[in-house]
């Protein structure tokens, strides 16, 4: 089983590992990298997204994981303002860095190499909360901390300025219509997975190639970027305890569906945050406490693994 694991986290590690090895051999500069996310998150990420919405099951699972993904996000929203003064003078963004996950540029690309790329769908199930909680709740509350308005129509454009985004929309709408499935038993049916699957392909390597290329850490945050991180995997592990008692309470055990809240719940926070946040001083200390939780979301990874060939 160790070798059977080692397969399957080798190649994390080794894009990973690439994409560091760029930014210091200066093999990619920041221009190369904007280039890289531009094709990641205009290209191929919405086109994983639409497949993984296209093929849902829209069901009352999903109505049930989504409720509870939802609420145990904002659950630990309101734990990290509680607990904001445990990283002073960092607990200005200490609660964003505790709640949602990074599920579109990191969760469906270690999902697809646990599931397989047409098993993404159920990945899809557990990461519609999550991006509906980071577009609504996670996104207005970081507008209001920069002292900025938040609105709905400001959260609605910012919904459609982003392609990840309506690539997700664009497969629910089809999904939940009932013109998914019936493409898929059409006799085109072929064309179109073999089209999405080869513009898909390249998405997990691209995408750890990024993840590399932007770890970061310096010696004099190492004290509050490890209470940032164990503190977050330590208030969405009970929450993931909490929520698997309930869904599994009222639908019946899936382990599909099981690994991959594991693994939602085990992701770093959204990437986002400097993106849309006036970060200022607090920026190494946000980049380092996402760099460390990636870094603990691989090592998550490998028992994930573990678990799904038990």
């Amino acid at each position: 089983m160790g070798l059977q694991v080692f397969e399957m986290v080798a190649p994390v590690i080794l894009m990973i590992g690439l994409g560091f090895l760029c930014r210091k051999r200066g093999y990619m500069n920041d221009q190369g990298l904007a280039g890289l996310k531009g094709v990641v998150g205009n290209i191929t990420l919405p086109v994983v997204l639409f497949q993984a919405f296209f093929t849902a099951d829209y069901s009352m699972r999903m109505l049930v994981v989504f409720l509870v993904v939802y609420a145990s996000f904002g659950i630990a929203l309101a734990v990290g303002f509680a607990l904001r003064k445990w990283v002073s003078p960092y607990g200005k963004f200490m609660p964003f860095l505790l709640t949602s996950a990074e599920g579109g540029m990191l969760g469906y690309a270690l999902y697809a190499l646990i599931a397989g790329e047409e098993n993404t769908s159920v990945f899809a199930m557990v990461d519609i909360g999550q991006t509906l909680f980071a577009y609504t709740v996670f996104m207005t509350g970081l507008k209001i901390i920069d002292g900025k308005k938040a609105d709905a129509a400001g959260v609605l454009k910012e919904v459609v300025s982003n392609k990840a985004c309506l690539g997700m929309l664009f497969g629910i709408v089809l999904g939940i219509t009932g013109v998914g499935q019936w493409v898929l038993n059409s006799p085109v049916s072929g064309v179109v997975t073999s089209l999405i699957d080869f513009v898909t392909a390249p998405t997990a390597g691209m995408i750890l190639i990024v993840v590399g290329y932007e770890l970061s850490f310096e010696k004099t945050l190492v004290v509050p970027v490890i209470k940032t991180v164990l503190l977050r995997l330590a208030v969405l592990g009970v929450l993931l305890v909490m929520g698997s008692m309930v869904i599994f309470t009222i639908i019946p055990f899936d382990k599909q569906l099981f690994m991959a809240l594991l693994l939602m719940y085990a992701l770093p926070a959204p990437f986002i945050i400097p993106l849309f946040a006036e970060a200022g001083e607090d920026g190494a200390y946000i980049s380092n406490t996402l760099s460390v939780g990636t870094l603990a979301a691989v090592a998550a990874f490998s028992g994930i693994i573990v678990y799904s060939m038990m």
